[in-house]
């Protein structure tokens, strides 16, 4: 399971010939991408805030 959401967020994947995804449905793929690595930048700076104001 973790190989397939690491599959899906690599921006360098190979795209197939038989897929004929519209434009729409690419920048869908894009956007989400982009707001998942948003979140995890944002827990993960949520982390080191709280880290930091332990010591």
């Amino acid at each position: 399971m973790i190989k397939k959401i690491v599959t899906y967020l690599t921006f360098w994947k190979k795209d197939e010939a038989n897929e004929t995804a519209n434009f729409n449905v690419k920048v869908m793929h894009k956007i989400n991408k982009i707001s998942i690595f948003m979140f995890l930048a944002a827990i993960i700076f949520i982390g080191v805030r709280y880290l930091i104001a332990l010591f």
